[in-house]
Formats: C-alpha cells, sequence, structure tokens
C-alpha cells in the first residue's frame, strides 16, 4: 500500500496541452477572438452552444458586432468600441446575441483590446456570459419595484381620500365671522395624518369649532379622529359647556379597545342679538388658542387642561371670553408651535408675532402660518399641521 501523497503536486496532477484546449473549449463562459476591424476568428464551442450558431457561420464571415441585436449594434458602435479604444478594456457591458432561430440571448461582455509592439491594435478577447438568469432576476426586481410603486400610489390616494372625511366638506359660512382653516400632513401624506377640525352650526347664532390632534397616525388614528368628531356633534347638541363636550367624549374613548386618546380645543361660538360675539372655551391636553385685538400682541386665552381618553377623574374647565370687531382667534395643533428646524422649535413667541402681522383677516393669518411653519422646516413638515382662524367682522 502506498503512503499518503507527500506534496501539492502529488494531490493536483499537471494540466496537459490538451486539457487547456478543452478549458477553452468548454469553459463556463463564452470565448470569441476578432479582429480590430471586428471580425470573428476563434470562438469556443460554450458560445456555439449557447447560441446554436455553427462555427463554419462565424470564423472568418461575420463581425461581432452583426450578432447582437439592432440596439447592441448601435450601442457597440457609439460606446463599446470608443471606450475599447481608449481605454483598453471594456467590462459587464450588457447585450443581446441574436441567435439562428430569431431569438435573443442576453449577455455580459468583458473584452480587451491587445496591441503589438508599435501599439497597434492587433486582436480583440472578448468574454461572454449568460446573463439570461441576471436579466429574469432584474425583470422581477423591476416588476417588484412597479407593485411597490403602484402600491404606496394607492396608499397615498387612499389616505388623502380618507384624510378628506375627516374634514369639513366645505369651509363654513357664519355670518358675521370670517372662518378660515388649513390642514398640512407631514411628509408626503403616504398616511392619515393625526391632526383635525371641525366647525358646525348647532342651532341659529351658535357654532361649535374643534381642533384636535389623535395619539398616532393612519387607521387606528382615522378611527380616533371620525369617533372624536361624531362623539362632539352629538353630545353638544345636549350640552352647552365645552367641558361637558369633553367629558363625555372622555368616557367614549376610556370605553375603546386600545390605547386611544387625542389633545383638543374646542370653541362655543353664540351671537347675541346687539351683533357682538360671545365665546366659551374649553381644551383638553391641547394648547391654548390665541386671541388678536387690533393693534395688540396674540395671547393665550383658556387652559391646557387634561388629556382626553387617557384617566377617569378629570376635570375639563371652560374660559368665557367676549370678541371685539376686529378679533382674531386662532386654534393650531403642536404641529405648529412644536416644528424643529435642528434644535431651534418655532415657538409661541414666532407664532404670535406671524399672527399680529397677518390679523386683517382669518384667511391671511392661516396662509401665512402654514407658509411660514413650513418655510422653517424646509419645505419638509415632520409633524401634521392644522390651524383654524376666526375674525369678528365689523357689524
Amino acid at each position: 500500500m502506498s503512503g499518503p501523497p507527500t506534496s501539492r503536486r502529488d494531490l493536483v496532477p499537471p494540466v496537459s496541452e490538451d486539457d487547456a484546449e478543452e478549458l477553452y473549449q468548454n469553459a463556463p463562459c463564452g470565448y470569441l477572438s476578432v479582429t480590430p476591424t471586428g471580425t470573428i476568428v476563434n470562438v469556443n464551442d460554450t458560445f456555439l452552444r449557447w447560441t446554436g450558431w455553427e462555427r463554419d457561420d462565424l470564423v472568418g464571415r461575420r463581425r461581432f458586432a452583426e450578432l447582437l441585436s439592432p440596439g447592441g449594434r448601435l450601442y457597440h458602435e457609439t460606446h463599446y468600441m470608443p471606450l475599447l479604444q481608449m481605454q483598453g478594456q471594456v467590462r459587464e457591458i450588457a447585450l443581446e446575441v441574436m441567435v439562428p432561430d430569431g431569438s435573443r440571448l442576453p449577455v455580459l461582455v468583458n473584452a480587451v483590446l491587445e496591441r503589438d509592439e508599435v501599439e497597434a491594435a492587433r486582436v480583440i478577447r472578448i468574454v461572454v456570459f449568460d446573463a439570461t438568469e441576471r436579466r429574469a432576476y432584474e425583470r422581477e426586481l423591476l416588476r417588484a419595484k412597479e407593485r411597490a410603486e403602484d402600491s404606496e400610489r394607492r396608499a397615498r390616494s387612499l389616505a388623502r381620500t380618507l384624510q378628506r372625511t375627516l374634514l369639513p366638506p366645505s369651509t363654513p359660512s357664519i355670518p358675521g365671522l370670517e372662518f378660515a382653516a388649513a390642514f398640512r400632513p407631514a411628509g408626503e401624506g403616504a398616511e392619515v395624518g393625526g391632526d383635525f377640525y371641525d366647525a358646525f352650526q348647532v342651532a341659529a347664532d351658535d357654532w361649535v369649532v374643534v381642533l384636535g390632534d389623535v395619539c398616532g397616525k393612519g387607521v387606528e388614528a382615522a378611527i380616533v379622529t371620525a369617533l372624536a368628531r361624531h362623539t362632539i356633534r352629538a353630545v353638544v347638541v345636549g350640552m352647552h359647556a365645552p367641558s361637558q363636550a369633553l367629558s363625555a367624549l372622555n368616557e367614549v374613548l376610556l370605553r375603546q379597545d386600545g390605547y386611544r386618546y387625542c389633545t383638543l380645543a374646542m370653541a362655543r361660538l353664540q351671537r347675541r342679538p346687539d351683533g357682538t360675539w360671545h365665546a366659551t372655551l374649553g381644551s383638553g391636553g391641547h394648547p391654548a388658542p390665541l386671541l388678536s385685538h387690533p393693534g395688540e400682541d396674540a395671547v393665550p386665552v383658556g387652559g391646557v387642561g387634561p388629556l382626553v381618553g387617557v384617566l377617569d377623574a378629570v376635570e375639563f374647565v371652560d374660559r368665557e371670553i367676549d370678541l371685539r370687531t376686529g378679533d382674531v382667534l386662532t386654534l393650531f395643533t403642536d404641529g405648529v408651535t412644536e416644528a424643529r428646524r435642528n434644535r431651534e422649535l418655532y415657538g409661541e413667541d414666532r407664532l404670535r408675532r406671524c399672527i399680529q402681522r397677518h390679523s386683517e383677516s382669518a384667511a391671511a393669518v392661516v396662509d401665512a402660518v402654514l407658509a411660514d411653519v413650513v418655510a422653517f422646516q424646509g419645505d419638509n413638515l415632520r409633524d401634521d399641521v392644522a390651524i383654524v382662524s376666526l375674525r369678528l367682522l365689523p357689524t
């Protein structure tokens, strides 16, 4: 019995010249040699098997470019050959080889240009890789990308449609009051936002304005938003004070499955016989509205109060105010005051100054505040923004 091999040479026998020829002819890739003008002078068996061409059909008879699809021939002349002439090599050029039956074989091509001693082009060595599986994978990736983009478009459309159902269908017309509102979702609006507002008439010269911010986004936020809007609309008919309506909403949210809560500011607006307006304000964990008198700084009115839908034993408080001609009452979500630019907050002081500069109309206030917040964040809102403004018109 012979002993174990004593060297690497014993393990790997030397490759003969016949083996080298076998490796060339049956390599796992196609090999072609072509003249500087492109005529094929040598081709291995692998390329012939892949394409179905006969050796006699190619060697000395066809140029490599003639085997390519029409688009490939154009690319060969405008990109492939110029790059090969300048750089001496090209890598991973995606082409299609036409086969005798008229079908196409997707391939990746590497090539080198060999030159003689005086730098004249001598021969072009071409290596061809079958890219059928790769192309199929790329096509599947493209289809997956298209499906994802289509799904995203449909999700955005659905989000926009659902968002519209959670806001008043039209701007209410309140005799004696100018009403303006705006809502802008964060980012690109791919999800239903958590901010909402509502305005509706309870009786003659009796209106309710609500602005809220629901925890979270998406379907869960939409559920809470719809629940909050419809609950407030239902209970205010028999409950005059906003604090009573907020208490009722708090009980409703606590009875729901899951952790659902919101912040909410509410104003009950009533017109007196002499044309003046009286407002009763209530808040549940929401930033206090700002009231701007003509020629005076905007000031917060009403408290913050507890969150709605978190605790059982909570007490909401009302604040009574009279509105004078030219007064502007602005409700907003924390997407305004807590807007960030790096570490800087937009803040309430900046909001007050913006309101004061544009208090000639409710619409001017809403447009200016929204534009200022968006610009502050470089046109990329990080949080939803909702703004409602009311201005008492001259009698």
